[in-house]
């Protein structure tokens, strides 16, 4: 069998990987999508308590949708905004039962190389298929040979900590039965039940630290929730946009995030520490954890710890590969640039393609989260063209793969879910990006906070 008779090998069956695999299947390539969690969109389902920041019209692939409309799959109102939840379960879990055999489930990637050549190995190498290795929830492994790799496994399982160095503060990993890197879900009772009453410090400087502020404050004010308390810590000093952009944010959802966590503060349901970097966690007589920073400060003993610092992409799996990268972000050279946080935000960068994504080991392409590195602002359009463009250049169609078939919103995204999410106003919204600007509201059920976070894993929107 020659090398262009072998499937590309999809790494994870996320929101990107799926796409990727129906644009295989347009172009007449036959993927094989290795999801390592239990079921397709298993890191999406892992927020389905989150809402997107974008409309249903903004998350659905066009090449899926084909594939799924033989079945009778209609996309859901184009202007209402899904939560994980629901994009899991109306639309990738179909669209993965559509492909078929050609996902699989509970198979984590372990490694990937060139078939007979390691990464030090010239002579020939560009010749050999790629060898995936393939590790099985029951232990079973397995290798796959592959003409190309398309790694869309995303950056949920990595979860960047809380200590300020970029490394884990002294203690971090022993106090790790008091500390969570996810926006908690306060509608399940266990977890609510584990935060009612405490004092809870929240680090992180992003939409998803205003959302863990303005769910504990929502939670304060419950019946359930007196004695709530949160302590918001951020690394930067006191700035105007310590609580984000407000009304001049030109992601109105964000700008809501961040006013419903000023009037957290502002009401006494939480403390703001500015200008501190976590230099350890210990626990004190009671059991309570005390976080002490690098210039000396310890502050009072909390219950409880949610660390939203951003997250990073594993790249271990793919150590024997070429891969060219940027020494900040960990993500390929040529997109880098485009993305800068310091920068970009999720509108500025342009759409982008095989040639952005492409690394010295031909044949291998990092999309979706995952292509971004450690750069926090991401949008599922952006995802799709990204696939779009590296299927038709693998099928050989470098006219395609070098058009730009996508036009972004001016600001990149849309303003009408979030804290803001009521139905009238989703309808008003209308999906547009010039919406009004954003309005403090009394916090309401936990599922309308917008899904727009530095960690979202796929997120409709921005990641930032």
């Amino acid at each position: 069998m020659s090398t262009q008779q072998l499937p590309v090998v999809v790494i994870g069956a996320g929101p990107t990987g799926l796409a990727a695999a129906a644009h295989l299947v347009e172009r007449g390539i036959e993927p094989l999508v290795l999801e390592a969690g239990p079921a397709a969109a298993s890191a999406v389902r892992e927020w389905s308590h989150v809402r997107l920041f974008s409309t249903w019209g903004e998350v659905v692939d066009p090449a899926a949708e084909k594939l799924l409309a033989p079945t009778g799959w209609m996309r859901p109102d184009p202007g209402a905004y899904p939560s994980g939840g629901d994009w899991a379960d109306l639309y990738l879990q179909p669209l993965a039962d559509v492909l078929g055999d050609r996902v699989r489930v509970g198979a984590a990637v372990t490694g990937v190389s060139r078939a007979g050549r390691d990464r030090i190995v010239d002579a020939d190498r560009e010749q050999q298929p790629f060898v995936v290795h393939i590790t099985y929830a029951d232990g079973r492994e397995e290798r796959a040979f592959a003409r190309a790799v398309i790694d869309a496994s995303g950056t949920w399982a990595m979860p960047s900590p809380a200590g300020g160095s970029g490394l884990p503060a002294l203690g971090e990993k022993a106090a790790g039965d008091r500390i969570t890197y996810r926006v908690p879900d306060l509608k399940d009772p266990v977890v609510r039940a584990r935060y009612a009453g405490k004092r809870t410090t929240v680090i992180g400087s992003g939409a998803s630290a205003f959302t863990a502020l303005a769910y504990l404050a929502d939670l304060a004010k419950s019946d359930d929730g007196a004695g709530t308390k949160g302590v918001r810590i951020v690394r930067r000093g006191i700035s105007g946009s310590t609580f984000g952009g407000g009304e001049a944010d030109q992601l109105p959802a964000r700008g809501a995030l961040g006013l419903a966590a000023k009037a957290a503060v502002d009401e006494g349901h939480a403390d703001a520490v500015t200008g501190f970097r976590t230099e350890a966690i210990e626990r004190d007589n009671d059991g309570r954890l005390v976080l002490a920073g690098e210039d000396g400060r310890r502050l009072d003993a909390v219950d409880e710890v949610i660390v939203l610092t951003g997250f990073r992409p594993d790249l271990s799996f793919l150590d024997e590969l070429r891969l060219g990268l940027d020494e900040r972000l960990q993500a390929p050279v040529e997109l880098a640039p485009l993305i800068d946080p310091n920068q970009h935000s999720c509108g500025t960068v342009y759409p982008h393609g095989h040639r952005e994504l492409s690394h010295p080991e031909p044949g291998v392409y990092l999309v979706g989260m995952k292509s971004y590195g450690r750069a926090p602002t991401f949008l599922a359009m952006t995802g799709y063209e990204q696939v779009r463009s590296v299927a038709a250049a693998i099928a050989g169609d470098l006219a395609s793969a070098d058009r730009v078939e996508l036009t972004l919103p001016e600001t990149g995204v849309c303003g009408g879910a979030g804290l803001f999410d009521a139905p009238d106003a989703q309808e008003a919204d209308g999906g547009g990006c010039c919406a009004p600007a954003p309005q403090l509201v009394q916090l309401g059920a936990p599922a309308t906070v917008g899904a727009a976070s530095e960690q979202a894993p796929a997120g409709g929107c921005c990641g930032s």
